[in-house]
């Protein structure tokens, strides 16, 4: 007799069950007396027909299963299930009628319904829960009831927005919402208000245990932490101590951990049974996709079953969950809550648009969160356009991978252009023209006055270009190893060159690669941490999630076309500090209240996209990839990557090389690439489908056959030449970058960008309005623009208007003095002069400059000397002189007053004054003289 569908679907339903602990009997050899779960095939429901599985734990029934055949849609046979658990013979034992747990099944898909929550609604589930699992449940109120019921949020030590994400979220999973996405910008506390709602869900919505899932192992570490410095705010005693939270660094699961913090790629190796290689948790897990050539699905693993988290909280990996990763978090019967500074629109979909919190960048710098940016741009002329390199020059040439240079004469011009650079090219003058450039302005235009190089971060291309910056860059500024370093996935070699003789006389340089015991994690603390280095060099290590908060510039000096990774790239430079904090890596810095991107590139966020690459097997060879293809192979990600690597070639080769493939190939390389490409082309394949068929709207299995067939006949030049493929790797390993020591590079423009113009117009324009908003209200304001009589400003009165200009409030942003110094000097350089970044008293020359009393801004002390200087030769005009110590207390007293704004007898207390003798000294000097002399000083020095 054939096997029917709805047979095969019930066998693996068993084999499901099985799995997840059940033990399958027919109805007449049930023995409910076995310890643990009991599946009864067939078990009649009287007037309600017979429930396909009815599920026993320790001789109770507990729930139903209603299998169906492949292919069926599951919701309409819920209301079978609910029917059959309601049916239930009365000599059934059952706890809670009707039964709570129902399940619908194909063997491919299954669906769930807890009865014991509010509310319940059906999701799907991967497999079946353990027999204990339910009957634990059925002791306990549901975590979905309990969010129904939380205690009001502690609020003292948040944020307005990480109050409003953590409510929202909370709302969110008691309406039973499965996904639920928080956007906070970079320096926002995602993680803090991470460990705010992990912490509430584990005490009073009941979580058993929480997945803290990240896409890189140091971002691990960093979360937790995060756990151990944070405090329970009702307890105030760390949550590591209240709740066990555990970094796992390998395959063993802790079975009283609370939150478990892993990767994603270790997970996914847990799942599959799989040993991890350890280096694979130290890059982004996005990347390890190519990794795979057929990712291989992931299984039911009785030892990490389906219920093993309640939740799963993924911090900055919504890149890794797409494609490879998607399955591992969806194995779990968990809700995901995910965390983001960059959502894009994929994010926003995997999460269903269920967007709870949206706290952007532009908010997080109205609210002093997050500091806001200058972009200065630097263009040369080979940046743009490229160059040509003469003929009979010579030109030396690198092999990428061995960095093996060999020196040739160019036997005609070479010409390259600007996307080449850094690739096919390395123009060591164009690196060092940028760099000079950074040098030049560094101290005059990006950071007036500075003489300590702020902290950088440069993005480069490659670990190649990495290493080239860094040369350049100790060259350029003249300092040693420490200054700039390398921080990449290979930060832990050391390139050590030699020259060596071949055979026939000549001299090359062969370089060997060192290991150094340096770890990058090592690389990136000293970077946060220390003085040196001052500037750091990296791919994409720093690129996402790591924190590094006196970082003051982020350089490009690589192109970026992802939206989503410039924002999180750009948002390296955006964290707050302390300024004792900052201090203490770089001295000269007052307090970080901007940072400066630095676009040598020519970046344009207009521009940038959510497009995925052609290449999208990085990490996998040519070869590897090529023999996937040969051997059957047709996955687009495969057939994708080859694409892109063999337009790369056809765009460098020589052209006896170009020659020799197409011989092989039996078709120019560039049309072989364009059939690759068409073979992926949904537009492409849906045309095939119409011509193969005849038909105007061909099926969906006649448009997969047609691609299946479209595909074939694109690769089959790679397929039928085992030569093509050997020639195309020796070709692609030999690739090599010309080095162009020959063309000289210069600036075309060096200047901050004109959004730096208009966001210094708006913060003007904000000062502006704000002191005409308050000035009744500001006693310092009041002073400034009416100028009482006999009233002068004080030292108190100008501190409560820093203070007001820092914390507006009313719908007006934060405002930095420094930063609305440098404003008005971008607005008009002719009339700014000096710094407003040293003394509280230079708010007095920004707000007369702002209500035009004063028509240049300058340092208030300025307005000081002279009016002490034409005091003194008053002095001289009455006849009154003094000693040269007496001018030495009265130059203290000014510059004194120059900072402070006023002087009194008590200052002399304290320094300088104090070191000069003190209060004691000045009436020895001053005798009587000394109160009404400070009162005159303190009326024509602060007019």
């Amino acid at each position: 007799m054939p096997i029917t569908p709805e047979d095969r679907a019930r066998q693996t339903i068993d084999r499901l069950l099985e799995a997840a602990g059940w033990k399958i009997q027919d109805r007449k050899d049930a023995n409910l007396t076995l310890p643990g779960g009991v599946a009864v095939r067939e078990f009649p429901m009287p007037g309600f027909g017979e429930a396909d599985y009815l599920l026993f734990v320790d001789g109770k029934a507990l729930g139903v299963v209603e299998a169906k055949r492949e292919g069926e849609t599951l919701t309409h046979v819920e209301q079978q299930t609910e029917k059959y658990s309601t049916g239930l013979p009365p000599s059934i034992d059952a706890p809670v009628k009707p039964l709570p747990f129902r399940y619908e099944s194909t063997g491919v898909e299954t669906r769930f319904t807890n009865g014991l929550e509010p509310d319940a609604a059906s999701h799907n589930v991967f497999a079946f829960h353990k027999p204990e699992t339910l009957a634990d449940w059925l002791g306990r109120e549901t975590v979905k009831a309990r969010l129904r019921n939380m205690p009001p949020l502690a609020e003292e030590g948040l944020r307005s927005a990480q109050i409003t994400a953590i409510k929202n979220l909370e709302r969110s999973l008691a309406r039973g919402d499965r996904r639920a996405l928080i956007q906070m910008a970079t320096g926002g506390g995602k993680t803090f208000t991470a460990c705010n709602f992990i912490y509430r869900l584990i005490k009073y919505a009941g979580a058993r245990r929480i997945l803290f899932l990240v896409d890189r192992n140091n971002l691990g570490k960093q979360a937790l932490k995060e756990f151990q410095a944070f405090r329970a705010p009702d307890e105030q005693r760390p949550f590591t101590e209240l709740y066990n939270v555990q970094h796992m660094q390998s395959d063993k699961l802790d079975s009283v951990a609370k939150v478990c913090i892993t990767t994603i790629q270790r997970l996914y190796a847990m799942l599959r049974g799989e040993e991890l290689d350890p280096d694979m948790e130290e890059h982004a897990g996005f990347t390890q996709e190519s990794l795979r050539h057929e990712p291989p699905p992931v299984e039911y693993n009785s030892g990490i079953p389906i219920e093993t988290f309640d939740f799963i909280v993924t911090d900055e990996c919504h890149r890794s969950i797409y494609n490879l990763w998607r399955q591992v978090l969806e194995y779990f019967d968990a809700s995901i809550i995910g965390l983001t500074a960059t959502p894009s629109l994929q994010t926003l979909g995997f999460f269903n648009k269920n967007l709870v919190m949206e706290y952007n960048f532009e908010q997080a710098v109205a609210d002093g969160v997050n500091v806001d940016f200058d972009l200065y741009q630097i263009r040369t002329h080979i940046s743009e356009h490229g160059s040509t390199i003469q003929a009979n020059y010579f030109v030396d040439f690198r092999n990428k991978e061995t960095r093996r240079v060999r020196w040739a004469k160019a036997d005609e011009d070479i010409r390259y252009n600007a996307d080449e650079l850094d690739r096919r090219v390395v123009s060591k003058d164009q690196i060092r023209t940028i760099l000079q450039t950074f040098r030049d302005k560094l101290f005059t235009e990006i950071f007036p006055l500075r003489k300590e190089v702020p902290k950088t971060l440069i993005f480069a291309k490659d670990d190649s270009h990495a290493e080239d910056i860094v040369t350049i860059a100790r060259e350029v500024f003249g300092k040693g190893n420490d200054f700039a370093q390398k921080i990449t996935y290979k930060a832990g070699t050391v390139r050590v060159v030699e020259r060596v003789r071949s055979a026939d006389g000549t001299e090359q340089e062969q370089v060997r690669w060192v290991n150094s015991g340096a770890k990058p994690e090592d690389l990136i603390s000293s970077f946060r941490n220390s003085y040196n280095p001052r500037i750091a060099v990296t791919v994409d290590m720093i690129a996402t999630g790591t924190d590094i908060k006196p970082l003051e510039i982020v350089f490009f000096m690589r192109a970026v076309r992802s939206r989503t990774l410039f924002e999180q790239m750009k948002g390296r430079g955006s964290r707050t500090l302390r300024p004792d904090e900052l201090r203490a890596v770089t001295a000269d810095a007052e307090a970080k209240d901007r940072f400066v991107i630095i676009d040598a590139i020519g970046i344009d966020p207009n521009e940038l996209n959510e497009t995925k690459p052609l290449e999208r097997r990085k990490s996998e060879k040519l070869a590897s990839l090529m023999e996937k293809i040969a051997f059957g192979n047709r996955e687009p990600d495969v057939v994708s990557s080859v694409a892109s690597r063999l337009a790369r070639i056809d765009r460098q080769i020589k052209p006896d090389d170009r020659a020799e493939l197409e011989q092989l190939a039996g078709t120019r390389l560039s049309e072989l690439v364009g059939a690759l490409v068409r073979s992926l082309d949904p537009d492409a394949q849906l045309q095939a489908a119409k011509q193969g068929t005849g038909k105007s709207e061909p099926a969906p299995e006649e448009i997969s056959t047609a691609a299946k067939n479209l595909m074939n006949e694109a690769v089959r030049p790679i397929v039928a030449s085992p030569k093509l493929r050997l020639r195309l790797a020796e070709i692609r390993k030999a690739e090599e970058q010309m080095i162009d020591n020959v063309s000289q590079d210069r600036v075309t423009r060096s200047e901050f960008d004109r959004t730096a113009r208009d966001r210094a117009q708006t913060l003007v324009k904000s000062f502006e309005q704000f002191i005409e908003s308050h000035k009744d209200q500001i006693t310092a304001l009041q002073v400034l623009y009416s100028r009482p009589y006999k009233q002068r400003l004080h030292y108190d009165e100008i501190k409560e208007l820093a203070n007001a200009i820092k914390r507006p409030g009313n719908g007006f942003r934060r405002m930095e003095p420094d930063q609305l110094w440098e404003a008005y000097e971008q607005l008009d350089k002719s009339k700014v002069r000096g710094s407003g970044s040293r003394v509280l008293s230079d708010i007095v020359s920004l707000v007369r400059y702002a209500i035009h009393e004063k028509s240049e801004l300058y340092p208030y002390k300025e307005d000081v000397d002279a009016r002490f200087a034409a005091w003194i030769e008053q002095q001289k005009q009455h006849g009154v002189t003094f000693t040269g110590e007496q001018m030495q207390w009265l130059e203290a007293i000014r510059d004194h007053v120059g900072t402070n704004i006023e002087i009194d007898k008590e200052d002399f207390e304290d320094f300088p004054f104090v070191q000069m003798g003190g209060l004691g000294k000045a009436y020895k000097l001053f005798g009587e003289k000394l109160q009404p002399m400070l009162a005159e000083l303190n009326e024509v020095l602060v007019a």
